[in-house]
């Protein structure tokens, strides 16, 4: 998510950290070539990094009070991204790819997203109702990536607030949360700026998805 290049990363017209993804595999490979020596299988490193997910959020939901907890969002998010990518090169570079792999891993991001999303209702200046405005918004924006192949275009990844940016943005709260900061009002428009940045995203993928099929060149 964060290793790499620290310049500004365009995809397309929209900025997102998912431009990164190619150098942060890179540092990853030699690990990933061990756990395929030993046998380990994309699918399961999907469905642990689904299970952390679930514990790390909703563990910390539980403990909201112990500001401190909050901590332990953008270590796991940082591990969750490690393990995304994972399972994508084991899949791919290690012949796993499968039927019920392809759809375990976007199950499984929709369940990891909602469930780390989550401990940020619980604290009165982002408030339940914009908190689950963001999780759907969330939703959504992983539903309109998957829609490209369903029209005929690649799966799509474009900003401005993908899954990875999304990690690096709740990430920065859970740190500012866990270290005690101060908690202003004017906080409660981040979340309405988010959604805002998710509509963004499902429109800008839209977007993208029907300009790749319209500008495919007509065999």
């Amino acid at each position: 998510m964060i290793a790499g290049s620290p310049h500004l990363v365009f995809q397309g017209s929209m900025m997102s950290l998912y431009a990164l993804k190619p150098r942060f595999q890179a540092l990853l490979r030699p690990t990933v070539e061990r756990m395929a020596a030993r046998g380990i299988t994309a699918n399961r490193v999907t469905l642990a990094a689904a299970m952390g997910s679930l514990i790390v959020g909703l563990g910390v939901a539980a403990l909201a009070d112990l500001r401190i907890t909050y901590l332990l969002l953008p270590v796991w998010l940082f591990i969750r991204m490690a393990l995304n990518a994972v399972d994508g090169m084991l899949a791919r570079e290690f012949g796993q790819k499968s039927l019920i792999g392809a759809y375990l891993n976007e199950i499984a991001d929709v369940v990891s997203d909602t469930a780390l999303i989550l401990p940020f209702a619980v604290l009165p200046v982002f408030g339940a109702f914009w908190t689950g405005v963001v999780i759907v918004l969330a939703v959504i924006t992983e539903f309109a990536g998957v829609m490209g192949p369903a029209v005929g275009a690649s799966r799509r990844y474009d900003g401005p607030l993908g899954k990875s940016d999304r990690a690096f943005v709740f990430g920065a709260l859970g740190l500012w949360i866990g270290l005690g900061a101060p908690l202003p009002g004017w906080f409660g428009w981040l979340m309405p700026v988010v959604a805002l940045l998710l509509v963004l995203t499902v429109a800008n993928r839209v977007h993208k998805g029907l300009r790749e099929v319209r500008d495919r060149p007509v065999s």
